[in-house]
């Protein structure tokens, strides 16, 4: 008989990134055996437009409805913008994070990063443009979230490197960082199985042992 998904002690949101698709996190979380909330973003990747969405903040907006009790939160890349804006506008609700080659309101470019702009409209050709808009710089308030962090990083990835996770790992007080040498933007597809147990650990097995 298979086994039934294993529980965290909090919901858990998955946010994925400009891709926009629900999906992108479905095989890691299966693995890890995990429940929780995918979400999409209406006008990004090939998802549907959708009134009201037109910036990050109506995205955050859109996540913070499904914010009734605590929660952690599992983001790639740009919806790992989103989960730390939630996590600084709501720090008594958001437990974890997972935060996998995110932005996460550093200067990326300052850091290395590599335009990923002129690729993703050239596969998405009629994703929302203010996608591209400048981000806000969080660095300053970055060091006020408590949530416990988990900071996942391919050596060999050009739009976000592995200098940005150095750079969010000296802001957050409460985050370690996992750095995977051969991976990836897309390590939480091309290493499901690594990825998923790292989640696991710090969403399950942590909290677990940690005392309620």
């Amino acid at each position: 008989m298979p086994k039934s998904p294993s529980k965290s002690p909090s919901k858990t949101l998955f946010l994925p990134g400009a891709s926009g698709h629900a999906s992108f996190w479905k095989p890691v979380a299966d693995r890890a055996r995990l429940d929780g909330v995918f979400f999409s973003w209406p006008g990004l990747g090939a998802e549907p437009s959708r009134p009201g969405i037109a910036g990050i903040d109506d995205l955050v907006a859109l996540v913070a409805r499904d914010i009734t009790e605590p929660v952690n939160i599992v983001a790639q890349s740009m919806g790992g913008l989103i989960a730390l804006k939630l996590a600084l506008s709501r720090p008594g609700s958001v437990e974890r994070l997972v935060l996998a080659v995110t932005s996460g309101g550093v200067p990326v470019a300052d850091l290395g990063g590599a335009d990923w702009r002129p690729d993703y409209f050239t596969a998405f050709p009629n994703a929302a443009r203010w996608i591209a808009g400048p981000v806000c710089d969080l660095s300053s308030r970055i060091p006020t979230v408590k949530a416990r962090t988990l900071l996942l990083w391919g050596g060999a990835d050009p739009i976000s490197p592995v200098a940005v996770g150095e750079r969010l790992l000296t802001l957050l007080p409460n985050a370690r960082l996992r750095v995977f040498p051969d991976a990836g933007h897309d390590l939480a597809q091309t290493h499901v199985d690594a990825v998923a147990a790292e989640i696991g650990q710090h969403l399950i097995d942590d909290a677990s042992a940690s005392p309620r």
